[in-house]
């Protein structure tokens, strides 16, 4: 909500995504967020010519600090003394040796909301361990769940685990905002990037603990012909949810197949899937692209991620224009 964190300042001592993009959606709600990075900047500034600094950092002030030197560490302590919140993603430890950790900073403002945002968080057996995305989305169970048709895990070309940990990170915060502001309290926020997206994982929780099925929700698994990705003409993809009878009945009737109306739960890979697949790939995208935006069947393209800036939805809603405007 734009302006609803007008008079909250946040110090934002993060590199590189998740810390980043946490401070960028609270700056986006009105939030003052100062960014502390050291002398020669965030290392983001040096992947791949800047980009994924400018991309993560909108909507912030900037400011140099070594917090090696005694100088640095005055001038940060002086800002602490006007913050609300304190936003780190240093590895465990490494705040307190530099003499900025939780238990010293809230002797100067006791009323200061500290999120530690790291991979594995502060304690176990790999909180002090390097780590990256690629290893979240492993140890929580998500990789295997983006898995091709022989099993194999499909590497991901985005951040989903540091984007989610932003995510959490600024609802956590937000939370602790409101908590001080009934309370006075401030708190130690410890939140990990591996247990964010295991957050993801309890449909299939339960279905695993009631001998149900090892790949969460069966209907949405893979496994329905009306719940599926089918190739277009032109080797491009496009998705159908039709999980519902009544929407898999509207695209039968669309597509002039009436007697396919009862084939919403065949399986992939049965002849009925062939006929299916066969009618979708007589189609270029273009074509499945403009159906999707009138048949009420649950239709959608597969967009590359800069087709979305032309797609009618997504332009027509002020919040991502908004968005997309922030970060030019």
């Amino acid at each position: 909500m734009e302006g609803a964190l007008k008079g909250i300042r946040v110090l934002d001592v993060t590199y590189y995504v998740p810390g980043p993009y946490a401070g960028m959606r609270l700056a986006r709600m009105g939030a003052e967020v100062i960014k502390i990075e050291p002398p020669a900047g965030d290392p983001a500034r040096y992947m791949g010519g800047g980009l994924v600094h400018e991309a993560n950092n909108a909507g912030k002030t900037i400011v140099a600090i070594d917090l090696k030197s005694e100088e640095g560490l005055q001038e940060m302590r002086a800002l602490v003394g006007t913050a609300d919140v304190l936003l780190e993603t240093f590895r465990p430890g490494v705040m307190e040796k530099l003499g900025l950790g939780y238990e010293t900073l809230k002797r100067i403002k006791p009323d200061l909301v500290y999120c530690s945002l790291s991979g594995y968080g502060q304690k176990g057996p790999l909180a002090l361990l390097g780590s990256h995305d690629l290893n979240y989305m492993a140890l929580s169970g998500a990789l295997e769940q983006m898995s091709d048709t022989v099993g194999r895990p499909v590497h991901p070309t985005n951040t989903f685990a540091d984007y989610t940990g932003g995510l959490l990170a600024a609802e956590q915060i937000l939370s602790a905002l409101l908590r001080k502001y009934r309370t006075g309290k401030g708190v130690h926020l410890d939140i990990a990037l591996a247990e964010a997206m295991a957050e993801f994982q309890g449909n299939h929780d339960i279905y695993q603990n009631r001998g149900v099925s090892e790949s969460g929700i069966p209907e949405i698994g893979g496994s329905r012909i009306s719940y599926a990705i089918y190739e277009t003409k032109d080797g491009r993809y496009v998705t159908l949810g039709a999980l519902e009878e009544k929407f898999w009945h509207n695209f039968c009737e669309w597509a002039g197949r009436t007697e396919w109306r009862s084939w919403g739960a065949k399986a992939l890979g049965s002849l009925e899937h062939a006929q299916v697949a066969a009618f979708f790939k007589e189609r270029m995208w273009q074509e499945w692209y403009e159906a999707s935006l009138t048949v009420d069947c649950c239709l959608a393209p597969v967009l590359k991620a800069h087709e979305r800036f032309q797609h009618p939805q997504f332009k027509a809603r002020e919040n991502f224009k908004q968005q997309v405007q922030d970060e030019k």
